[in-house]
């Protein structure tokens, strides 16, 4: 251990909390500490989170409304159509159903419910269609908050969807720049950037972020980090690689428990304001699930994810009350069922 490692993490912290912020540079010096360093990482990431986001946290949910044959080629995804995996393929879900999964993840406490769909963006009148009855719908039977992932938008189809009912848009850039045609090169790194400030112009809340562990480096998760701060990201999804079998990083090693802590407290002092939300490949964390929050994070996925299952929604619940955190958005059923137990 180095005193002098402690007292730049401790300089980096006040000047955070005074309302400054971390270099690159700094981020990058960071990112490579040694698993001594995570505890006080995680202290000064906490005191961060805290000061900034409280002790409220934004619960979400999803619903992957249809499956398989995707045409982009996503090296992590088992819905792309170029690889051969045992996703599930279907089409569009009924509207009754997705109104069902909503009300469901409403009595959960979730703030937030999003529409996946696999593909590039909004392709044809009957996708409009089929959104507009989503929206129509979820409208009409919950007040959830309505989001969807729907892949690439053009500045039309992001004026549509919030004309349409929309009110937010998840849009992850996946990685770095410098790395993203080691994942996908049936879009661009541009169209990416370039959907999030339509959906912005747009009136749409953005949530933007991305997938650790699919072989970038130390550096470029930093890369990933400062372009989410330069586009003014207000809400950032981490996720980490869950390798699927049949896709060209089926074979990665999944993300050890403290260097996943250690990625999100840095990206906490690198977005000391953003909603930090962890997703899909939190089970690798195991028994220290709980530490996502004291590691920075302000917020939570819930339920299932779009070809896996998550963790049980009631030990996620649980998980969060006893940590004392309160749901943003918080529901009337969910207190009820609380007190009741």
């Amino acid at each position: 251990m180095d005193n002098a490692v402690y007292s730049r993490i401790d300089e980096i912290t006040t000047r955070i909390l005074a309302g400054g912020e971390m270099t690159g540079d700094e981020g990058r010096w960071m990112i490579r500490l040694d698993d001594t360093y995570v505890p006080w990482l995680m202290a000064g990431a906490d005191r961060i989170r805290k000061t900034y986001r409280g002790d409220e946290v934004e619960v979400c949910a999803i619903s992957n409304v249809r499956s398989g044959n995707c045409s982009e080629n996503c090296s992590f995804c088992s819905q792309s159509g170029h690889h051969k995996t045992a996703a599930p393929v279907y089409g569009y879900i009924p509207a009754e159903e997705l109104a069902k999964q909503a009300k469901r993840a409403r009595g959960w406490g979730t703030s937030d419910f999003g529409i996946v769909s696999k593909g590039w963006g909004i392709r044809s009148d009957k996708e409009k269609n089929q959104l507009k009855e989503y929206l129509n719908t979820l409208g009409e039977q919950s007040d959830i908050g309505r989001c969807a992932s729907l892949g690439v938008l053009t500045e039309d189809s992001a004026q549509w969807l919030k004309q349409a009912g929309l009110e937010n848009y998840h849009h992850n850039l996946e990685t770095a720049e410098s790395f993203f045609g080691n994942v996908c090169t049936t879009h661009t790194y541009q169209e990416n950037i370039d959907t999030i400030r339509h959906a912005r112009d747009a009136g749409l809340r953005v949530c933007a972020g991305g997938i650790l562990g699919m072989g970038e480096s130390e550096d470029q998760r930093i890369e990933l980090a400062e372009t989410l701060r330069n586009l003014g990201v207000e809400s950032v999804p981490l996720n980490f690689l869950n390798p699927q079998p049949g896709t060209p990083m089926g074979n990665r090693q999944p993300m050890q428990p403290l260097e996943i802590l250690r990625n999100i407290a840095v990206f906490r002092y690198m977005l000391p304001k953003a909603e930090i939300r962890i997703a899909g490949g939190r089970q690798f964390l195991g028994d220290m699930q709980s530490m996502i929050f004291m590691a920075g994070a302000s917020g939570i996925m819930i339920g299932d994810y779009l070809t896996t299952k998550g963790r049980r929604v009631e030990d996620d619940l649980k998980m969060l009350d006893d940590l004392g955190l309160t749901f943003r958005g918080d529901t009337q059923q969910r207190r009820e069922a609380q007190g009741a137990q």
